[in-house]
């Protein structure tokens, strides 16, 4: 039989082998090589407009140049640009000698229409802007939008007048029109 003390060597000699066979040896480690993902994101260039309602009832008086409307709208523009810009917000019809109707050919001018912008004195639609019937228009904002307010917003609460004080003989009526708001930035 053979010397235990060299037998129980011999036991811990396979363990020690088998153990270290069983780690990975520092030349199995491999890396691949790095690869790269080119990134790119684009925030584009935006502009918006939202009003606080769609819809404004005047009561009408014959000849009188106080009709004012029901309800002022406020209008919110919002943008995000990439490089400075002018902004320029406007209201207008797609007509000066019919911005409201009844249908039967009587018609109020947008002459006769007025809006007052955040406060101001009442203005008649009498310009020819961008947008809308020649004449039709006004410009109600025009703001300078620089590198540092690449994004921002605007408000603009308009109150509504209708002076018929130009039309005594304005047949009683139903009379309906659109109003368009519109921002540019250009």
């Amino acid at each position: 039989m053979a010397n235990p003390a060299k037998r129980a060597r011999t036991i811990a000699l396979i363990v020690c082998v088998t153990a270290a066979a069983a780690l990975p040896a520092a030349a199995q480690v491999r890396n691949s090589g790095a690869s790269p993902i080119a990134l790119k994101a684009l925030l584009a260039e935006s502009l918006s407009v939202r009003l606080s309602a769609n819809a404004v009832s005047f009561n009408l008086i014959g000849g009188s140049a106080v009709n004012p409307g029901n309800t002022s709208i406020t209008a919110t523009t919002t943008w995000t640009v990439t490089q400075p810009r002018t902004l320029s917000v406007y209201a207008y019809f797609s007509s000066a000698t019919s911005a409201l109707t009844d249908g039967a050919g009587d018609n109020i001018p947008s002459s006769a229409f007025q809006i007052s912008d955040n406060g101001g004195a009442f203005n008649a639609l009498v310009n020819t802007v961008p947008f809308g019937g020649a004449n039709a228009g006004r410009r109600l904002a025009r703001v300078r939008i620089g590198l540092g307010a690449a994004t921002g917003k605007r408000t603009d609460t308009m109150n509504f007048n209708i002076n018929l004080s130009a039309l005594p003989n304005l047949p009683a009526g139903s009379y309906t029109g659109i109003l368009n708001i519109q921002a540019q930035a250009i």
